[in-house]
């Protein structure tokens, strides 16, 4: 057998690659989007698929009735004959879905085992350097997924780990979070066409539609469809954690990324998840054992040193940052002067504070970031400009952020960075932009 996913049931052979389906060697032609319909049913012969899985699966992009499902189907019906001669195809869950419910015969299975080990090996190995959530490992991640593309183009893990790297890249700043982002989900799309039993491709669509497009209920779809295909896929188990987290479940996120330590106990990503859970939590101590648990794994690793950074700034230990602003710049490695001008400013920092305590330290922080190009991140403008207690000038950078759709606002609603902006009654319009709510913040 070829390569190709193709299907058999009846008379009928589907090939999804040539978007053929053929009777008895004749081709019948179907529009685009009741093609796509029938490729979805058949993927998962003898199961429900939801209407709301049909939309997520054929329109991913757009809003649609799901009235159209009804008349994409019908056509379906009419080109194979349902009913006709006692053959059933297309099966109708009153108020649930359909159901494709002829045998199917698929070369799917015959074609995986045709591969070369190569491509797992490199597929592998880019989920490794993605577990450990380190900008020096990212690249490596995409290098191994590209290697496996180019082996294969049409493995769809390669695609869906190509497009979890984008997501990485984007959450480092490693890449412009839009064009990341965008080039994760045309990749998690092409996965799931290839195969929408990719859990890893889920994963990466989950992931878009939570950090760039604000789709809460769209990302827990498709998180949750990933735990279904996979209940051990450590990526879900976090993603999912950190989107209950963001919609003010923390508890429960907390307790989804603890399933994923159980899963991945010696993953850097899995114990700096936990960290950020107790920040959300302002439990601050417990983010800094967490986070030091994860810098016991990966010395160097960067998002560790922040998190301790800030977690000692909330705590009002400005020594003890200052310390990990130096730590987390000799991770960086000292490229092109890097080391010297973070002990610098650390330098300053430090003698701002000497001489003004912390609202001077807020003061030159502003300063620094307002040097930068266009006026700094609007985010970090948004955040010490609250700290500083000019509240005016904070919800406008928060406005900012939001216009460009900043991936790190995802936990607005619970984040402690914000916790100066929450009761100005701006700060529930910001959320509400977001499609987001005012959650309450338990005192700890």
């Amino acid at each position: 057998m070829t390569g190709r996913e193709q299907y058999a049931f009846g008379d009928f052979a589907l090939d999804v690659a040539e978007r053929r389906l053929s009777r008895s060697g004749t081709c019948l032609p179907l529009p685009p989007k009741t093609h796509d319909v029938l490729v979805t049913l058949v993927r998962r012969a003898g199961h429900l698929v939801t209407k709301r899985e049909l939309l997520a699966q054929v329109w991913p992009e757009s809003f649609v009735e799901e009235g159209i499902l009804a008349v994409h189907v019908s056509g379906l019906r009419k080109a194979l004959g349902n009913g006709q001669a006692g053959h059933q195809y297309i099966e109708t869950v009153s108020g649930s879905g359909y159901r494709f419910v002829a045998a199917v015969t698929s070369n799917r299975s015959v074609a995986a085992t045709a591969r070369s080990p190569e491509i797992f090996e490199l597929v592998g190995r880019g989920r490794a350097h993605l577990l450990t959530a380190s900008l020096f490992e990212l690249p490596k991640a995409v290098a191994s997924f590209k290697a496996a593309i180019d082996l294969d183009s049409t493995y769809a893990p390669a695609h869906a780990g190509l497009a979890l790297a984008c997501c990485a890249q984007a959450e480092l700043r490693a890449a412009p979070h839009a064009v990341a982002y965008g080039d994760a989900k045309a990749a998690a799309l092409r996965a799931l066409a290839m195969d929408d039993g990719c859990a890893d491709a889920q994963v990466a669509l989950g992931t878009v539609l939570f950090f760039s497009e604000w789709d809460w209920v769209g990302a827990q779809r498709s998180l949750t469809r990933a735990l279904e295909l996979n209940p051990q896929h450590t990526e879900a188990m976090l993603m999912y954690g950190r989107l209950l987290e963001a919609v003010g479940q923390l508890e429960q996120g907390l307790a989804m990324k603890q399933q994923a330590l159980e899963r991945d106990p010696l993953s850097p990503l899995v114990h700096l998840q936990i960290a950020q859970s107790y920040w959300n939590q302002r439990r601050y101590d417990e983010s800094m054992d967490w986070a030091n648990k994860a810098l016991e794994l990966d010395p160097r690793h960067l998002l560790a040193r922040e998190l301790l950074a800030g977690a000692y700034w909330r705590k009002g230990d400005f020594d003890r940052m200052f310390v990990e602003g130096i730590k987390q710049a000799e991770a960086y490695g000292g490229q092109s002067g890097a080391l010297e001008q973070m002990r610098q400013v650390c330098a300053d920092v430090r003698h701002a504070y000497q001489t003004g305590g912390g609202a001077a330290v807020v003061a030159f922080t502003i300063r620094q970031a307002s040097q930068q190009p266009h006026g700094g991140p609007a985010i970090q403008i948004a955040v010490l400009s609250g700290e500083a207690g000019d509240l005016d000038t904070a919800f406008h950078h928060l406005g900012r952020a939001i216009d460009g759709r900043d991936p790190c606002l995802v936990h607005l609603a619970v984040a402690p960075q914000w916790d100066s902006l929450r009761g100005d009654p701006r700060f529930a319009h910001c959320l509400k932009r977001m499609g987001l709510t005012v959650v309450a913040i338990r005192d700890v």
